[in-house]
């Protein structure tokens, strides 16, 4: 799974920090889903796009 996370939080000036303190996360956590190197859960997700002003599926490309 790749995330567009790092290209929305560029578009509201967020940093990992800033974003994970919204979210109610660690900036690691943020960090690892930026990688690809988390699935974060739906709620996670959901709160992600809501902070970001867009969808999950914006936000989160699965590859087949």
């Amino acid at each position: 799974m790749r995330t567009r996370i790092k290209e929305f939080r560029a578009r509201y000036d967020l940093t990992q920090e800033e974003l994970a303190k919204i979210v109610g996360v660690r900036r690691e956590t943020i960090l690892f889903i930026e990688k690809g190197d988390y699935n974060p859960s739906l709620k996670l997700a959901h709160d992600v796009a809501k902070a970001l002003k867009s969808t999950i599926d914006e936000l989160f490309i699965f590859d087949d």
